[in-house]
């Protein structure tokens, strides 16, 4: 399986629906849906089944870049957690 991800716009946010698996394979092609928006950004990660490392480093990057990370499964949220006190 790999990531699929739709792009919807509205007003001041838009909204990258993730589904699939995130992999380090896929952050070039994520990164380039972000680039250059003036919009606020919200990754739904509602349908992520899989992630790896790299995957878990960039969305904590993200967040900490004011991206909201919407619907994020436990699993992923906990190793984000974790990889930002290691």
């Amino acid at each position: 399986m790999t990531l699929r991800i739709e792009k919807v716009s509205g007003g001041r946010i838009v909204i990258l629906h993730l589904s699939g698996r995130l992999q380090s394979e896929h952050l070039k092609e994520l990164k380039a849906h972000m680039e250059g928006t003036l919009q606020n950004v919200v990754l739904n990660l509602e349908e992520v089944k899989l992630v790896d490392r790299e995957a878990v480093c960039f969305l904590a990057a993200c967040e900490d870049k004011g991206v909201q990370l919407d619907q994020c499964s436990p699993y992923i949220r906990e190793w984000i957690t974790r990889e930002r006190d290691s």
